[in-house]
């Protein structure tokens, strides 16, 4: 059924930081997040919903690795002493647990992060499709399940990619599919299984009972930077036994830690009919708060959106207008003037010269 709109691919997984400089030079540094496709400092007006009725002041970026995945958006109040997480989070808990970095080699990127002192939560382990991980934490908390993965766009010597899709704790496996399956088109499960797991155990909480669900689209994701954003998965993970809490629980989005996960669509109209039929309306609406005009967020511009799924995690939507290609020379792609298709690799390839380097 065509529904209207287009699913394009992860293009970020937000990150509340407590400080983005010394954050994203990790990034860049362990996962290779050093292309910059924008930075803003201005204030979040719309996302009232989530910032205590408030519009906050903030510092963000959004960082992609150019070898393929999706990017980072690291997010920092400014203004507002950012409110930690005073329970750490356990898989258990709901909403996005974990994110998903693709390598192409998982011994080699134990190896390498083991080398450089990084804090490894287990040993290599195979996951129920036989697939071998590990798991991570970076020096702020947040855990990071190391996976093997493919659609690779450049070769530039790193040891990873992007992001390759979440764990979302949730509480209902099968509610929570109307929004996964249905809406955002992770219709294939690669494994359905339950039981406590291996590759889990040294992870916090990991020593439940679980059922785990992997969904991928059984139709690879195409837009203008599909090229770059590759396929992904979201993994659904749900306690059998003890259910924890909300990870945003008594805390603001862009509070420290993960804050949402962000697909590059088209078709905004379309999708907002398609939600709300669904019965996951739009909470908050960009297109609909600057009457149809683009939302300017510094160096690009477009139209967003936000839902919540079955538990509260957040899901942003952005369907982007304008994004820039060669700053120095003023050079932007407006894609409202392009058809919706993967743009030429020679054009994609020159973001490499919005190159942070350290």
């Amino acid at each position: 059924m065509d529904k209207g709109y287009n699913i394009c691919g992860i293009q970020q997984v937000g990150i509340g930081v407590k400080e983005l400089t010394e954050a994203w030079r990790w990034y860049i540094q362990n996962f290779g997040m050093d292309c910059r496709i924008f930075e803003d400092k201005s204030e979040a007006r719309l996302m009232l919903p989530y910032t205590g009725g408030e519009a906050r002041s903030r510092h963000a970026v959004l960082a992609i690795n150019l070898q393929s995945g999706g990017g980072f958006e690291i997010w920092q109040y400014k203004g507002r002493e950012p409110k930690m997480i005073e329970e750490e989070i356990q898989l258990v808990d709901k909403g996005i647990l974990a994110c998903k970095m693709k390598v192409e080699n998982v011994s080699q990127a134990y190896s390498f992060f083991s080398q450089n002192g990084q804090a490894i939560l287990n040993e290599p382990a195979a996951d129920p499709s036989g697939n071998m991980n590990f798991f991570m934490k970076d020096p702020f908390g947040n855990i990071f399940q190391i996976v093997p993965g493919d659609n690779w766009f450049m070769d530039e010597k790193k040891i990873t990619g992007g992001s390759y899709g979440v764990i979302i704790g949730v509480s209902d496996i099968e509610k929570a599919r109307t929004v996964y399956s249905d809406i955002l088109g992770y219709d294939d499960v690669v494994y359905d299984s339950s039981g406590v797991f291996p590759d889990l155990q040294n992870v916090p909480g990991g020593n439940n009972n679980f059922r785990r669900v992997l969904l991928r689209s059984s139709k690879p994701f195409t837009g203008p930077f599909s090229r770059v954003f590759g396929q992904s998965n979201i993994e659904l993970i749900c306690p059998l036994e003890k259910q924890g809490k909300k990870v945003l629980e008594g805390r603001f989005w862009g509070d420290p830690g993960f804050i949402h996960i962000c697909f590059d669509i088209n078709g905004m109209d379309a999708l907002r009919t398609y939600c709300a039929g669904k019965g996951f309306a739009f909470t908050v609406d960009s297109k609909q708060s600057h009457k149809g005009n683009s939302f300017d967020m510094g160096e690009a511009a477009g139209h967003f959106s936000y839902i919540e799924d079955p538990d509260g995690t957040l899901i942003e939507f952005v369907e982007t207008h304008k994004v820039p290609v060669l700053k120095k020379i003023g050079w932007y792609i407006d894609l409202r003037k392009r058809k919706p298709l993967p743009l030429p690799s020679w054009i994609l390839k020159t973001l490499r010269f919005s190159r942070v380097r350290l």
